[in-house]
């Protein structure tokens, strides 16, 4: 191979250019898939201390890129250029798990890219070695991450997006003259002198600590300042100690990112179910439950803030940092949720007009939101488009750049409310669809979360012994489904023939010759029809065993069809057509598992090549880190109030009979 990393090595010819700048080794063939089932990922990181290697595995959708899979469950790839390639410091060995078993030749069969050639020798891409940003998960990997090697200037967050590191929370270390009698300038007008690029004001807290912390500190101090304002005075050079956190406020699950906004880098992460679950599984019921007590209101706010606190505390043990050393937190949450955490009634929310306190909630301190970080830290949120597309989606968009890019681009936000945002460039739609608990497990026979034993991947065979294929999270024995393996069941049973379009199973004289080797497991629970997807022994009845019922496909029917209604609608309002989408996001906990050929399968989302179909992971997380990391990312998040249209579907006098086209598979 050619040192000069301009000059193309003569072994690589564009001829093997697949898509997307990607192609085959000589003599190999480009793995491509079929956008269903999971792959697995197992890492293992080397530690710059020289500590023993971490070993992760996880789970992701194929096409779902090594660095998209890593930077979701919280494992640490140098890189500052957003994914691009252009950076060339996310480098990993990739190994097929496969090949590995087998012993294969040395050339490994990975596809490669032109970065990968202008970054690596000969050997190492032989040896494995590529770009992570540039690798696309289509089959079990094993990935060797190097210890992070550089101090990265810029944090790249989000799908695609870079950020400029420019946070609100700064510090600026300063060595003070004491005063004597020739100058008797009062101790903040000399501390804030040799400040010479801010001019902050200071709050009481930090007036309060300034003169013993002066003294005490023989004139050494380090200024904190939090969007212009001075919160505190601390002994000794500090100004490496800077850390914020970031939460994701959902209604099932909580999510928080302790980052080093010195670095721009996280450093902890860490997730648990909301506490408010007791009063119920979606913001409804919630919102029921406050309007039946009053006394439930101080309830959830409890709540809500004892999950926040208990995640901070959580990351910051995980970092190894002092609490007191977290200046600012940023919360995205639906409308619903930002309004409990606050402690705003959230009841005409729930009745029609269906009318916010406001869209833009203030920032407070974090204390009042039960946080036990630094004492003067503030809580950001963000703002709300309307009352069922709240501050959660706003964070999305900011970190999928809806507003910047000119493609169309249709954003879907997966769960028992579905949040689309359509763009073509220059307008923004965005809208709510009623698609109910069937994504979460609720309502359906053999539901359940998506936790361990839960059924979230399935493919269906022609042969007895690949009759019926299960991925099980956990590898344990099943106990229900969830929700992505609702939606891969009902696709396969569709593509199978076993589901016909109206979505009603095939009679019974009839399954064997569309499907013989899956006809016996089309039966009955009482009057009911139901397929069984695993039966704990041979001789299990229906009632033992975990089944997919008529009954649990119109809930996914309806569902997707709320769904699909929101998104055409939203089409036909900016004079475009489904084979108009270049790239569909599928957002949260749920969108980020679905099989996109499922997906396609049933009608969820536009019927377009599945590598247009991208897994957004939890983008909500993302904004809100973007916004901690850059004050500009912030204003922009404020700005989308202005650019986006949000269009409510229930006042629409033709929406009911376009769900009723929507509902065949």
């Amino acid at each position: 191979m050619t040192s000069d990393p301009d000059v193309p090595d003569p072994d690589f010819s564009l001829d093997h250019v697949r898509r997307e700048g990607l192609m085959a080794s000589p003599g190999t063939e480009l793995v491509t898939h079929d956008g269903a089932g999971r792959v697995e990922l197992s890492f293992n990181v080397e530690d710059a201390g020289g500590a023993p290697p971490t070993q992760r595995s996880v789970r992701v959708p194929p096409g779902v890129t090594v660095f998209d899979s890593a930077s979701w469950n919280g494992i640490a790839i140098d890189s500052t250029c957003g994914g691009h390639g252009t950076c060339h410091k996310c480098k990993v060995r990739v190994t097929s798990v496969v090949e590995e078993v087998a012993q294969r030749p040395s050339r490994n069969p990975t596809p490669v890219s032109r970065h990968d050639v202008r970054t690596f020798t000969r050997d190492q891409l032989d040896a494995g070695w590529r770009l992570a940003c540039l690798v696309q998960a289509t089959r079990d990997l094993k990935v060797d991450v190097p210890p992070l090697t550089t101090r990265p200037k810029a944090a790249t967050v989000g799908v695609g997006r870079q950020v400029i590191l420019r946070p609100a929370v700064q510090k600026r270390y300063v060595e003070l003259a004491e005063p004597d009698l020739s100058d008797q300038r009062t101790d903040l007008d000399r501390l804030l002198a040799a400040i010479d690029d801010l001019a902050p004001q200071p709050d009481l807290h930090a007036l309060r600590r300034l003169p013993h912390v002066l003294r005490a500190a023989d004139w050494k101090v380090t200024a904190v300042v939090v969007d212009e304002v001075l919160v505190d005075v601390e002994p000794g050079d500090t100004t490496g100690q800077r850390y914020a956190i970031a939460f994701d406020l959902g209604t099932t699950t909580v999510v928080a990112t302790l980052l080093d906004v010195a670095l721009g880098t996280p450093v902890g992460v860490a997730s648990m179910l909301n506490k408010q679950q007791p009063y119920g599984g979606d913001v409804i019921t919630r919102i029921s439950a406050t309007m039946l007590d009053p006394k439930t209101l101080p309830r959830l706010q409890q709540a809500a803030a004892t999950t926040l606190a208990e995640l901070a505390a959580q990351v910051c043990r995980e970092g190894g940092v002092d609490p007191r050393q977290v200046y600012e937190v940023a919360i995205a949450g639906n409308a619903t949720m930002t309004a409990l955490v606050l402690g705003i009634a959230p009841e005409p929310l729930g009745v029609a007009p269906f009318v916010m306190a406001t869209a833009q909630p203030p920032t407070v301190l974090a204390s009042d939101v039960g946080l036990d970080v630094h004492p003067r830290a503030r809580a950001v949120f963000f703002p709300a488009l309307g009352a069922y597309v709240g501050g959660d989606i706003v964070a999305g968009m900011l970190a999928t750049g809806m507003d910047r890019d000119k493609r169309t681009r249709l954003f879907i936000d997966v769960g028992t409310n579905c949040e689309l945002v359509v763009s073509d460039g220059d307008r923004i739609l965005s809208t709510a669809a009623p698609a109910g608990p069937a994504f979460e497990g609720g309502a359906i026979r053999c539901g359940m979360r998506a936790a361990d034993g839960a059924i979230e991947v399935i493919k269906l065979g022609a042969t007895p012994e690949d009759a019926v294929q299960l991925g099980v999270i956990g590898d344990v024995e099943p106990k229900g489904l969830c929700g992505s393996g609702l939606v891969d069941a009902v696709a396969e049973l569709v593509r199978v023939g076993l589901l016909d379009a109206s979505g009603r199973f095939v009679p019974d004289e009839q399954a064997p010759e569309v499907a013989p080797a899956l006809a016996d497991r089309l039966t009955r629970i009482g009057e009911e029809r139901v397929f069984v997807l695993h039966r704990p022994h041979a001789d299990a009845v229906p009632e033992e065993c975990v089944v997919l019922s008529q009954r649990d496909v119109r809930e996914l029917q309806f569902a997707k069809a709320a769904i699909s209604t929101g998104w055409t609608l939203l089409l036909e309002e900016l004079g475009l057509e489904h084979r108009d989408v270049q790239q569909v996001l599928m957002a949260g906990s749920f969108g980020s598992y679905i099989s996109p050929a499922s997906a396609v399968r049933i009608g969820l989302v536009p019927k377009l090549p599945v590598l247009r179909i991208v897994s957004a992971g939890n983008v909500a997380g993302e904004g809100a880190k973007m916004a901690l990391l850059s004050v500009r990312e912030r204003a922009g998040a404020a700005a989308l109030l202005q650019e986006v249209t949000y269009v409510e579907l229930s006042d629409r006098p033709d929406f009911n009979d376009r769900f009723v086209d929507q509902l065949a598979f």
